[in-house]
């Protein structure tokens, strides 16, 4: 019987797992609504006074998304001020809700990627992570991928999608 060979394991595909970059630490949401009278309305004396008594210091060391769950319509200050408040603590705070704070974090540590590895090869971009990668992140990989790759696929080596193949010339 003939040897099984592996040829996923044995071919010249580059895998980018966005899962690698994955900002690891703890992920909060602050809702504004929670300061507000009846989800709604902002009276900035009682609102003052919400933040001045809230505890902060439970987002230590947190990656915080600042929102507001309901359709009430804030001053722009209001958001601002919040992050006043959270900003001693928070190692990062954006406005928000949690896949805005994902895409974010992906936003920065794929800037900081050195994409020449990449250069004239076939890619797999790989899907199905078991941590929150939003689907903006594959986005962002791809802008910086195409330009470089001879090819880029989606998915998993056994199971992947074509996405782009560069024109030979």
């Amino acid at each position: 019987m003939d040897e099984i060979i592996n040829k996923v394991a044995n071919s010249t595909l580059e895998v980018f797992d966005l899962e690698d970059y994955y900002v690891d630490g703890i992920r909060s949401q602050i809702d504004i609504s929670q300061w507000l009278e009846g989800g709604f309305l902002l009276k900035e004396k009682d609102f003052r006074e919400s933040l001045k008594n809230y505890n902060f210091s439970q987002y230590n060391n947190h990656y915080v998304a600042i929102n507001c769950s309901t359709d009430a319509i804030l001053p722009a200050w209001a958001t601002i001020l919040v992050s006043v408040y959270a900003i001693p603590f928070a190692k990062k705070i954006v406005i928000g809700d949690l896949v805005d704070l994902e895409t974010q974090l992906y936003q920065e540590i794929l800037s900081k990627i050195d994409y020449s590895i990449y250069l004239n090869k076939a890619i797999i971009l790989k899907g199905c992570s078991k941590k929150p990668v939003p689907q903006s992140a594959y986005i962002m990989a791809i802008q910086y991928l195409q330009p470089l790759a001879k090819s880029i696929m989606y998915g998993e080596a056994c199971s992947a999608v074509p996405l782009f193949k560069r024109k030979k010339l």
